[in-house]
Order: C-alpha cells, then structure tokens, then sequence
C-alpha cells in the first residue's frame, strides 16, 4: 500500500527571536505591542564578565532579567515590591557571549548563549504572581527594556518543533504554492506545553528547506483572553479557512489524584475568510467549540483534530483520552463539522495519538503513531487503520524518539512524510516539552 521509507534530512530551527520588532544598540524602553504572550528580547555581550539586563513591561508590572557578570535571575516588580528569582544548581552561566529573556505563555525565563546554544538559567510560573498575560488590552501596551549595547525584541520563535501536519484542501489533498507544501507546527516553549503555539512552515519537496512564515494565537470561545492553543490542522475550504485546535495553551499537569478526571481540554475551530492570509504574519483567531462525540467512550479530554471532507460529508480524527495519559484514536463523521457522530475508535490502544487521515489508492485510510508506552506489538511504529479503526498494517518506517505523528504527501511520484523526536534542548532545569528534531523521510529507492 505504501513503500518503504527513509530518514532523508534532519533540521532543527532554534530561534528566541523569530520575528523582530526593535532593532538597536542604543538602549532604552521601546513600545512593543504584542498579540499574545510569545515574546522575546536578545542582547549581545562583550565580556562573559559583563553585567547586563532586560525586562518586559505589562501595565504595573516589570518582568525582568538580570545577569551580574556570573549568574542569572529573574525579577517581578509590582505595586507590592521587588521578587527575585534565581536557580541555585543552575543560575551559573559558562562563558556567555549572549542574554535572553522570553515570555511564553505564562513562564518568564532568563537565557545564557553558551557556545552557540541557548541554555536557561531561571524560569518563573507567573501564576504564582497573579499577573495575567493572556489579557489582550494589557498585551498592547507591552513595552521592552533593553540596555545599550546591540539589542533585538520581538515575538517569540521556537526551540523546536513537533505535531507537524500538512496544510490541506479540505478533500486532504496537500496545499501546494509553486510546489512547496505548508505545515503547521507547535513550536515548543521552554517548558510543558502551555509553553508552546501553532506556528506554519513552507517546505521545498526538492531541497527539504524549511521556512517559517507565520504564527497563529487563539481567542477561546468561553474564557477571556488570548492563547497559545496547539496540535493544529489548517485547511482551504474553498473561500475560507477551517483551523482546529486543542486546547493545550493553558493546560497543567494532572495530579495523579486528577489523571481520570474530565479536564477542559478540547478542540477549538475557528473559520476565516480566505482573504485573510493565515499562513504569513501574526494573527490572533476567534474560536468555536469543535463538537467531538465521544459516545460510549470514556473521555476526560479530546484532542489532535485532522478535517477530510469526502462524498458531502466531513471526516474528523481525533485523539480521546481515557484518563491521563492514557488515549486512543477516534474517528467522527457528519454532514456538517457542528454536527458530528462517532464513526469508530480504538479504546483498546493505551498510548496512540496523531490520527492522520490519508488517500491511498483511492482509499481513506487512517493513521497513527504508537508510542512506547503502548501493548507489546502497539509500540514504537505507525499502524495504519482502515475507517473502521481496524489495523490493516503498519508503515514500514523508522520511528523516532517521542510519539511522532506520520505526515505523509505524494509529491511528484515520490511519498514524503515528516516527522519529528523528542530530543530536547535549552539545558537541564526546563524539563519535558523543548523537543523535537523535524525528521524528514523519503520513499526509499
């Protein structure tokens, strides 16, 4: 059904500042409007033994960071006084030739550049200081504080990239722009996944070239404010834009007390004009709930929406979990996307996400991604599934780190998928969530 494939090219786009916004060697506090929380600002050092700041600025509050020539730290000042906050195992940077501070999300976190890679050195949950990033009037006031030396700010890029799908049609067909595909990515944050967002790359089929292009926030359709919703499915529906998304830009760790309790996890859909250009620029979207069935199943939450339209009616894929982290794919199908019946699903799997819709031969078929946490014979390996959720097979594949979903394109004769791991980045105090190396796969000759 579908050929061998083979690692081609591995890439891995690092960037705090992905979007600039203020360019100087003068210094000084710069208004920087801001769409969302996904900020960022870089400065140069002449000496490793230099001393050196930055701070970001929301209306009565400053977030800062402060390097005194040896250790980082982190500074919340309000109306109530000054906190400081630093790492006693990690605040110590080696040899920094640059200094960072990003925003993502609700973290605010302090960098160090360190033979050519960012490493961070104090991170701080802004919760816990009741400061409210998600507040559009506030973030439009945003402003930056740089020192006088040379200097940039602007939105925030990524540390790598996971959850990679293919920008459709709305019959699943690729988007294709003078034969380069799109994708959209979650772009990972220093941290867990509310430290993350949905950004789109242009890839060339003939040199693998990735390029960001763009980045995509979230208005929900029942909380204030604006989020870094991810795991994204973008498609051309004719005059308009259909982008589905899950929930995860405020989404927290459940306790093992909680990890069978519903959580607010879910998939958003937002539709915009096809005038819009969503695949470049910044922009902020207006959501509605994406009803997903989950009849007969036991659900907590839903996630990783993949769109087909076939024969009048729409296909959606999805993730359902039956506690935390325990999930299995789903399939629903209905004559409108607000009006969807569960078609089949797979509760017996204990660890498959990504559900990938896929014509082959003109057929759908179904595909997953097993992670290692499954059965034995349900791990580490892409199963394909027919729309019944019944396996028919497997690709024949490498299966990287982590839980890489199968992205897969004909392109000019030739089957391309892309994928990614779970290799991290950004140093030891972050934790889980800095990952992943896009893997680029081929069919193979």
């Amino acid at each position: 059904m579908l050929p061998r494939l083979e690692i081609v090219r591995r890439l891995r786009p690092i960037e705090l500042v992905s979007r600039a916004r203020v360019t100087t060697d003068e210094g000084g506090m710069h208004a920087m409007p801001a769409p969302a929380p996904y900020v960022a600002a870089t400065t140069r050092l002449e000496s490793p033994s230099d001393s050196s700041f930055l701070a970001l600025h929301l209306p009565g509050t400053r977030l800062g960071m402060a390097y005194d020539g040896a250790s980082l730290s982190l500074t919340i000042t309000d109306g109530r006084g000054t906190s400081e906050h630093r790492s006693r195992r990690t605040g110590r940077a080696e040899s920094p030739t640059e200094l960072g501070v990003t925003l993502t999300g609700t973290h605010l976190t302090a960098w160090s550049r360190e033979a050519g890679h960012w490493v961070a050195r104090a991170r701080r949950d802004l919760r816990d200081d009741h400061v409210d990033v998600h507040d559009e009037e506030a973030l439009a006031t945003l402003g930056v504080e740089l020192p006088p030396r040379p200097s940039v700010a602007g939105g925030f890029g990524q540390l790598g990239l996971r959850d990679l799908r293919l920008v459709n049609e709305a019959d699943g067909s690729p988007l294709r722009d003078d034969g380069d595909l799109w994708l959209s990515a979650t772009s990972a944050g220093p941290g867990f996944f509310d430290t993350a967002h949905t950004s789109l790359w242009r890839l060339s089929p003939d040199t693998l070239d990735l390029r960001h292009t763009g980045d995509l926030f979230f208005r929900r359709p029942d909380k204030a404010g604006v989020y870094g919703d991810h795991a994204t499915h973008v498609v051309r529906d004719g005059d308009r834009w259909l982008v589905a998304t899950s929930t995860w830009g405020d989404f927290e760790q459940p306790t093992r007390a909680t990890r069978a309790s519903p959580s607010t996890l879910r998939v958003t859909l937002a539709t915009v004009e096809a005038s819009v250009d969503v695949l470049h620029g910044e922009h902020v979207l207006d959501t509605a709930e994406l009803p997903l069935p989950t009849d007969g199943l036991t659900s907590v939450a839903v996630w990783d929406p993949h769109l087909v339209r076939e024969d009048g009616r729409w296909l959606v894929g999805f993730v359902s979990a039956s506690r935390f982290f325990r999930f299995h794919p789903a399939l629903a199908a209905g004559p409108s996307l607000d009006s969807l019946a569960l078609v089949s699903a797979a509760p017996d799997r204990r660890a498959t996400e990504g559900t990938t819709l896929l014509r082959v031969d003109d057929e759908l078929v179904v595909l997953a991604s097993d992670g290692r946490d499954g059965r034995r014979g349900e791990r580490a390996r892409f199963p394909v599934f027919g729309t019944d959720l019944v396996e028919r097979g497997e690709l024949d594949a490498p299966y990287p780190t982590n839980l890489p979903w199968p992205t897969l394109a004909r392109v000019d004769g030739r089957w391309l998928m892309v994928a990614f791991n779970g290799r991290p980045t950004g140093g030891r105090l972050l934790g889980y969530g800095t990952h992943g190396d896009v893997v680029v796969m081929a069919e193979a000759d």
